[in-house]
C-alpha cells in the first residue's frame, strides 16, 4: 500500500513485510541477526503520501531530517526499529543542549573579548585608582614641606630675636635626627607582613655601609663627613636669615639644585643637558639681580654669600653620597640620619660649650631660651627631612622638590606683613628667574625625547586632517566630469 516494490524485487518486498512483521518476544539482540532486514530495506522508499501523512511522527521525522545526522545505515535501522531502545529525538534533544551550553566559536570569542576587555578595564581602573591616589599623596606632601619649611625658617627667624645663638640651634636641631630610625622601625612593624626585631632590621640596615656593618672605620670615613656637611649647610642657612629676609634666603637656597648638577656632571660624569645649564645659568644670574636689588650692601653680601655657600654644602652632601654611599633604601636612610644624630653629640657638642664660653653665642641664664620656639623649629626641621626622604614612597618627586619652591611665595607673604622688605622690580625678577631655573631642573632626562614625539604626532594629524579635505574636493571633481561627458558626447553625435 504504501511501499513500492523495485523491478524483480516482489519476493524480497513480501520477505521484507514478513520480517518486519515479527512478534517483539524475539527481537534480535545483535545486528548480524537481523542482517536478512538490512538487505532487504536497502531497497524500500518511504512514500511522499505517507510522509504528508506521519509528518509528525518521530520515525519519519528522524527519518528524513538531516538534522539529526544520518551517517550511516546502521544508524537509519536503529532509529526504525528501536534497537535496543535508541531514541533518535533524545539524541538530538542532546545535542541541542550540548550546543547551546557549548557557544560557537565566534562566540566564544567574543565572549573572551569581553572578558578581556573587562579584565583591561580594571587593570586600568586599578592603574587610574593608584595615579589619583599617588597624586593626592602628592599634593599633602607638597603642602607639608611647603609648611614645614616655611615654617622652621620664620620660626628661626623669631627665635634668632631672644636667642642669638645660630650654631647651638643648629646643634640641638640636629639631635633630633636620633628618631629618624626609631619612627622608621615603628612603620615597619604597622606595615611589614615579615616583623623584625630592632636588633634583626638594625644588623639589615647595616648592610648599605658594608659587609661587616656599621665599624668604627667605617664610622669616621663615611659617617663623618656627612655629619660635618649637615652641621654646616644647616649652620650657614641660620646663620645667613640673621643677617637677610627670609625670602631671599629661602629663594636663594633653590640655587641647590643648579649646583647638584654641576657637580654631578663634573663629578660623577652624569649626562649634559643643556637645558640644565641654562637653569644653572638662570641661578648665577638671579643670584646677582638679588645682590643688587639691595644694592651690594656689605650686610646684604654677607648674608648672601651664606645663603649661596649653605646651598653649596647642601649640594656637596648629596653628590658625595651617591658617589660614595649610591642609592639607599628607606631603612637604611633612617639608620644613616640616626648615625649623623650620634656623630653630632659625641663630636659636635664640644662647638657651642666653646661658643658660650668665649661668648660668641652667650645667653646670660637658661630661663631666657626659648624651649617652644627651639623644639617647634626642631619638629618642623625633622618634619621637612621625613618629608623630603621618606616621601618618595607615596608620591613622586618631582611633586616634593615642587614644595620648596612654594615656600618662597608664603614667606614672601609673610615678610611683606612682619618686616620691611621692599620687593622692587630687580628682586621680582631675581626670584621669577630663580624660580624658572629650578623648575626646569625638575625636567626629566628624556623631556627632549616626549616633546619630539608629541610634536612628530600632531603632524602627522595635521597631514592626515588636509588629505582627506582633498580627498572630497577630489571626489566632486571626477563627478562633475562624469555629468558633462555624455552631454558632450551626445552634442558630437
Amino acid at each position: 500500500m504504501g511501499i513500492r516494490e523495485f523491478p524483480n524485487g516482489s519476493a524480497r518486498g513480501k520477505a521484507g513485510t514478513l520480517g518486519m512483521r515479527r512478534s517483539p518476544d524475539v527481537s534480535p539482540r545483535r545486528l548480524s541477526d537481523i542482517s536478512p532486514q538490512l538487505r532487504q530495506l536497502k531497497y524500500l522508499v518511504v512514500d511522499e503520501a505517507i510522509k504528508e501523512d506521519l509528518k509528525w511522527s518521530r520515525s519519519v521525522e528522524d527519518l528524513t531530517s538531516a538534522s539529526v545526522g544520518l551517517t550511516s545505515i546502521e544508524e537509519r535501522i536503529l532509529r526504525i526499529t528501536g534497537y535496543y531502545g535508541y531514541q533518535p529525538w533524545a539524541a538530538s534533544y542532546k545535542r541541542d543542549e550540548r550546543s547551546r551550553e557549548s557557544p560557537a566559536p565566534a562566540e566564544a570569542q567574543m565572549q573572551a573579548g569581553a572578558e578581556g576587555s573587562g579584565r583591561v578595564n580594571r587593570c586600568c581602573w586599578k592603574c587610574s585608582v593608584t595615579q589619583l591616589k599617588k597624586i593626592f599623596w602628592g599634593v599633602a606632601v607638597v603642602l607639608g614641606v611647603c609648611s614645614s619649611w616655611s615654617g622652621s625658617t620664620q620660626l628661626a627667624k623669631l627665635t634668632f630675636k631672644k636667642f642669638d645663638a645660630p650654631f647651638t640651634l643648629t646643634w640641638f636641631a640636629t639631635n633630633w635626627n636620633f628618631l629618624f630610625f626609631p619612627l622608621y622601625y615603628l612603620g615597619h612593624v604597622f606595615k611589614s607582613a615579615e616583623k623584625q626585631s630592632p636588633k634583626q632590621r638594625y644588623r639589615e640596615c647595616c648592610r648599605f655601609f658594608g659587609d661587616n656593618g656599621l665599624t668604627l672605620k667605617v664610622f669616621f670615613t663615611k659617617a663623618a663627613p656627612f655629619g660635618v656637611l649637615w652641621t654646616l649647610t644647616n649652620y650657614l642657612y641660620l646663620h645667613a636669615i640673621k643677617k637677610i629676609n627670609t625670602t631671599d634666603v629661602s629663594v636663594l637656597f633653590c640655587c641647590n639644585k643648579a649646583f647638584v648638577f654641576l657637580l654631578s656632571w663634573i663629578v660623577l660624569r652624569d649626562r649634559f643637558m643643556g637645558v640644565r645649564i641654562v637653569a644653572a645659568i638662570f641661578a648665577i644670574a638671579g643670584i646677582v639681580m638679588m645682590t643688587y636689588a639691595d644694592g651690594f650692601h656689605s650686610h646684604s653680601v654677607i648674608g648672601i654669600a651664606l645663603v649661596v655657600g649653605s646651598a653649596s654644602m647642601s649640594a656637596l652632601y648629596k653628590v658625595l653620597f651617591k658617589l660614595l654611599l649610591g642609592s639607599a633604601k628607606f631603612g637604611e636612610a633612617a639608620l644613616f640620619l640616626s648615625v649623623l644624630a650620634v656623630f653630632n653629640v659625641l663630636f659636635v657638642t664640644c662647638i657651642p660649650v666653646i661658643l658660650y664660653f668665649t661668648k660668641v653665642e652667650y645667653w646670660s641664664s637658661f630661663d631666657i631660651i626659648p624651649w617652644g620656639n627651639l623644639c617647634g623649629f626642631s619638629i618642623l626641621l625633622l618634619t621637612f627631612n621625613i618629608l623630603l626622604n621618606f616621601g618618595i614612597a607615596i608620591t613622586y618627586p618631582t611633586l616634593i622638590s615642587l614644595g620648596i619652591v612654594l615656600s618662597v611665595p608664603v614667606n614672601a607673604v609673610v615678610d611683606h606683613y612682619t618686616s620691611e622688605i621692599v620687593f622692587n622690580s630687580v628682586r621680582v625678577i631675581a626670584i621669577i628667574i630663580i624660580g624658572l631655573g629650578f623648575l626646569l631642573l625638575l625636567l626629566p632626562e628624556e623631556w627632549d625625547v616626549w616633546v619630539i614625539k608629541l610634536l612628530t604626532r600632531l603632524k602627522v594629524r595635521k597631514k592626515e586632517e588636509v588629505p582627506e579635505g582633498n580627498g572630497d574636493i577630489a571626489s566632486g571633481l571626477p563627478n562633475k566630469s562624469r555629468r558633462t561627458r555624455p552631454s558632450m558626447s551626445s552634442f558630437a553625435h
